[in-house]
């Protein structure tokens, strides 16, 4: 026994007291019930069934109802109720559908009343009218509600709500209204004078509803706890169920019970995972107000030692251990807790929260403009000197941005708009640039165009797009001794030479080769658009003039070779020709174009030696001395300055649209953030289809996992009912085979289907074929099976 601290309640005439302490058990606990007096405690469960005195130091075994040499299956208990007016009178639900009264005031040692055999399956909830000494309800697996009047040998009223089978039934305190939970979701009220109908069904959960508790002073309120890990109060005395508080906990709820004289505090269990017990206030719902966590399996009864005695809390577990936990043990989460916060809202606004003795302590404090605006949401408004625990209270302040920074649409529409994937790289850029600009974000638009500049394929690019590629970076290194300034002045100054000599030219030379475009203005040179292959010189800072390449006069022919390079001054990389003719397309356009004379039409556009040597040093200028690798830390530092000014969403799309390219160059664990950081902000918007898109086309491990964790599932064997442990068809324990189909009697190895009421199922097209005829399982259960 364990031995920790001792408190003393005085309850009217009686007066409990004692301590935290435990027992062990034969065999685990499903359910646990206390009599009126609070002085003795029922356990249940498939291979226990035993009453102990709760002394002050210790738990005493007093009686254990399974006698016989082959107890029933009669014992087998999967729920207890103790009747609170009759101290002798006891009801249990066992698990092959039978309802057993228990009366401890027979001399005999065996101690079965009466026996009701009319439910078909497992009956998970037992309970007694709260008035009516003779009234007790049931609810079934097999979707039934069952009223029995113990004066009688048969249920006199069957309540049936057309739905799956019923986890809970609770009485009202006030009257004859019951509340039933199902697997479905739904929590049904029925008047239990009225069989053929139910007055009110709604949706508490968005999976089974395994628990629900009237609250003993707010008769309006009911309490529910379901899959979905949620503990929900509804408002009953509306024409419609109200949700008035929402509790969020980390586990399937199994259990709730109200804590007696403590109108916002309520005690909860989990089903699985999870083996504590935790006491909330509702009105606190993010960290439990008090936990207790001596159990090492999962909880699976709890109940307060008295209807009026809110310190003691009885337990039981599958640990096969009894606890009795004293309120002023149990561990207090919210000393752990920190008093400060800060968070930015949606459109800006930041809270903050901080222990209200220290902004009460600040007399230099400026209040608020317009008042304070102080909201207690993270503090009780009213301490309870009653109660054990100190509060800790912190002061909620919001600072409210301006009007004109409250608008959050660009950022939904950039989410909405942008593209990630699907297209090429340059696509995606151009693309997502646009959207920028249309949006009128000027940078985050140069930004995209400038990526679609560093690492697009430069034999991919349009030639207008790449020489305007070129301006914009300005001068290129170059490797060669050659240098373009110097045969860029040699032709300058022949162009001088030509215009003193009196020729008159035309400013402007228009070549068309379908939408093709050479203009000069004597200002930077762009290439023509449009052109049928790649462009084929590129000139960086020394850009000639179209007039000085394409126009020069054949009377000049002879002055032009004077001025020609050296072959020697570059490496050849094939055979010269002779006499080389100009380019097809050149001379053609030359011979059409009405702004071109005929003379000029004869004469090639560059001489052989120039022509080659302007080509033969393009080609490196781009592709092996500007690899896409050289921008990466460019990139890298333009990523964290929009990430450092909040806009991750620009970051993340580029990291996505990028890929490979900067991934490495950036750390997995910024990465992680950057990620992370982004998918908050969408889901806050409700943008799921876009947070689903970035957490599918991530490349981090902790992030791709986000949208698997929700998709697990659990498999046990349909023989044992212990999980599988291994993949296959063969259970590890029992060594059956876990999927037999109910039709064929084969295992099944393909898709497999089964009734969420009884569970038995086989091969898709086998059920289906068999359901066509028959609305009974195929198994032989007699469950009334659907297919939808």
């Amino acid at each position: 026994m364990e031995k920790m601290s001792r408190v003393t309640t005085a309850l009217s005439s009686n007066t409990i007291s004692g301590k935290t302490m435990f027992c062990h058990l034969d065999a685990p606990a499903n359910a646990i019930s206390v009599c009126r007096d609070a002085s003795q405690v029922v356990v249940a469960g498939r291979n226990i069934f035993k009453i102990y005195t709760i002394e002050e130091e210790q738990f005493v075994e007093k009686l254990n109802l399974r006698v016989g040499r082959k107890p029933s299956l009669n014992f087998s208990c999967a729920d207890v109720m103790w009747h609170q007016m009759e101290e002798n009178l006891l009801a249990t639900a066992a698990t092959n559908g039978a309802v057993v009264t228990w009366n401890l005031g027979k001399p005999s040692r065996n101690k079965q009343d009466q026996l009701f055999t009319e439910h078909k399956r497992t009956v998970n909830k037992v309970c007694f009218h709260p008035t009516e000494v003779y009234m007790l309800l049931s609810g079934s697996q097999d979707g039934l509600m069952k009223c029995f009047d113990l004066r009688k040998k048969e249920s006199v009223s069957t309540f049936s709500g057309q739905s799956e089978s019923v986890r809970d039934v609770q009485f009202s305190m006030k009257d004859f209204t019951f509340a039933a939970s199902f697997e479905n979701g739904n929590v049904q009220l029925w008047d239990i004078r009225r069989p053929d109908r139910y007055e009110r069904m709604f949706t508490a959960h968005t999976g089974p509803v395994f628990c629900c508790d009237w609250h003993p002073d707010d008769r309006g309120w009911l309490a529910t706890g379901g899959r979905d890990k949620m503990v929900k109060v509804w408002d009953m005395t509306t024409n419609r169920a109200k949700e008035i508080y929402c509790v969020q906990t980390i586990a399937s709820v199994a259990r709730v019970k109200w804590r007696p004289e403590k109108r916002f505090h309520l005690a909860t269990c989990s089903m699985m995972v999870d083996h504590n017990i935790y006491v909330w206030d509702i009105r606190r719902p993010f960290i439990p107000f008090a936990t207790f966590e001596e159990h090492k399996d999962v909880t699976t009864g709890i109940v307060w030692r008295h209807q009026h005695d809110p310190y003691f809390l009885l337990s039981g577990s599958k640990d096969s251990t009894l606890y009795q936990h004293m309120f002023k043990d149990a561990t207090r989460p919210v000393d752990k807790a920190n008093p400060e916060g800060l968070c930015f809202g949606l459109m800006g606004d930041l809270a903050f929260a901080a222990k209200e003795s220290l902004i009460n302590s600040d007399t230099n404090r400026k209040p608020y403009p317009g008042g304070d605006r102080r909201n207690p949401l993270f503090f009780f408004k009213k301490t309870d000197p009653t109660e054990q625990f100190a509060h800790v209270s912190s002061a909620l302040t919001i600072y409210q941005t301006g009007l004109d920074s409250n608008h959050m649409d660009w950022f939904v529409s950039t989410a909405q708009r942008y593209l990630l994937t699907g297209k090429p790289f340059a696509e995606l850029c151009d693309h997502n640039a646009k959207v920028a600009r249309e949006l009128k974000r000027p940078q985050v638009s140069t930004t995209w165009t400038m990526l679609r500049i560093m690492f697009s394929d430069p034999a991919n690019l349009p030639a207008a797009g790449l020489n305007h590629s070129l301006s914009k970076l300005g001068s290129l290194p170059l490797m060669n001794s050659f240098s373009l300034k110097e045969m860029g002045s040699v032709l300058a100054s022949e162009s001088r030479l030509e215009r003193g000599k009196g020729d008159s030219r035309q400013d402007n030379i228009h070549l068309e080769t379908g939408n093709s475009h050479i203009s000069n203005n004597n200002e930077e040179n762009e290439e023509t658009e449009g052109s049928d292959g790649p462009a084929e010189c590129m000139f960086g800072d020394a850009e000639l003039d179209d007039d000085d390449l394409y126009s020069m006069d054949h009377e000049n022919q002879a002055e032009e070779q004077e001025y020609t390079l050296p072959q020697e001054g570059f490496q050849l990389r094939h055979e010269i020709v002779d006499n080389p003719s100009a380019p097809e397309h050149f001379q053609q356009d030359k011979a059409d174009s009405p702004h071109v004379s005929g003379n000029e039409a004869e004469v090639p556009c560059l001489t052989p030696i120039e022509s080659f040597s302007l080509i033969s040093i393009s080609q490196p200028l781009f592709t092996h001395h500007l690899p896409a690798s050289f921008f990466c830390p460019i990139v890298r530092e333009m990523l964290s300055y929009y990430a450092e000014q909040g806009d991750v969403q620009m970051a993340v799309s580029v990291l996505i649209v990028l890929g490979e390219k900067i991934r490495k160059e950036i750390d997995d664990l910024t990465q992680e953030h950057w990620y992370m950081s982004y998918i908050d902000m969408l889901q806050r918007f409700e943008l799921w289809n876009v947070s689903n898109e970035v957490i599918k086309l991530s490349t981090c491990s902790a992030i791709t996992c986000l949208n698997q964790t929700s998709t697990t599932l659990h498999i046990n064997c349909s023989n044992c009912k212990r999980p599988m442990s291994s993949k296959g068809w063969m259970c590890d324990r029992c060594h059956q085979c876990a999927s037999i189909c109910a039709v064929c009697h084969h295992v099944v190895k393909g898709l497999f289907v089964w009734c969420q009421g009884c569970s038995h199922g086989g091969h898709l097209e086998h059920i289906m074929n068999w359901l066509k005829s028959s609305a009974h399982c195929p198994a032989g259960c007699g469950h009334m099976c659907e297919y939808t």
